[in-house]
């Protein structure tokens, strides 16, 4: 099954009006228990390690939020490009990272949602930002918007980094990757589902992985320290 995530997305007062009233169907008619109550199936999270240290002498974590899963597939392919130029590489839910102190590297990304990374994510950064200053950082990010990869759509996408930029001044970037993301319906609440079908975003996967595994093998952290 594949792994999605969903597209960042407002709700006008058409929308709502039109929700709140399904809604209300929905439960008067006993067919919904609480807007999280219907995913069809666990989501995975993907982590795991690669490569040995020494060939570029470099140890390099990507740190990952993910919502629905997609973006713990951009993060597995970024570890794997990493890994073939010969890093060393560990790929985890920030929630399961430990002291960064290891590293020589970290790479953090987050799903748009609502138009912000999420908060997990803001979080990890705030939280780690007295070894992150002193280390090299990039940061990624997942977005439905960018299943049509025009100029316009990228700028929009990149502006949503700005709180994060501003808000830790002390963290500067050494790069900045923008990804499309993917979506299954199956995988969201029934709440989610019907705001996304009412905007009538599309299903798929729209994940470039040509041009994600290309971003890692030719990022600053593949280069040798030698």
């Amino acid at each position: 099954m594949e792994i999605k995530d969903n597209e960042h997305w407002r709700v006008g007062r058409r929308d709502f009006l039109a929700l709140a009233g399904g809604l209300i169907s929905a439960i008067s008619l006993g067919g919904f228990s609480g807007a999280g109550a219907s995913h069809a199936a666990a989501i995975a999270f993907p982590e795991g390690k690669c490569g040995e240290k020494g060939i570029t002498d470099k140890k390099i974590l990507v740190a990952y939020a993910s919502k629905y899963g997609s973006t713990g597939g951009v993060a597995d392919a970024i570890g794997k490009g990493l890994c073939s130029k010969g890093a060393a590489v560990d790929v985890l839910l920030m929630k399961n990272t430990g002291n960064l102190s290891s590293y020589q590297g970290v790479m953090v990304g987050s799903a748009i949602y609502m138009g912000k990374w999420l908060s997990e994510a803001v979080d990890f950064v705030k939280e780690n930002s007295e070894v992150l200053r002193q280390i090299p950082v990039a940061y990624f990010l997942v977005c439905m918007t960018l299943r049509e990869p025009t100029e316009e759509n990228r700028a929009k996408v990149l502006a949503y980094l700005d709180p994060v930029l501003k808000a830790i001044p002390e963290i500067k970037p050494i790069g900045i990757g923008a990804f499309a993301g993917a979506l299954d319906y199956n995988n969201l609440s029934w709440l989610n589902k019907k705001i996304l079908k009412s905007k009538g975003t599309p299903e798929g996967d729209f994940r470039d992985w040509k041009a994600i595994r290309t971003w890692a093998e030719e990022s600053a952290f593949t280069k040798s320290t030698q």
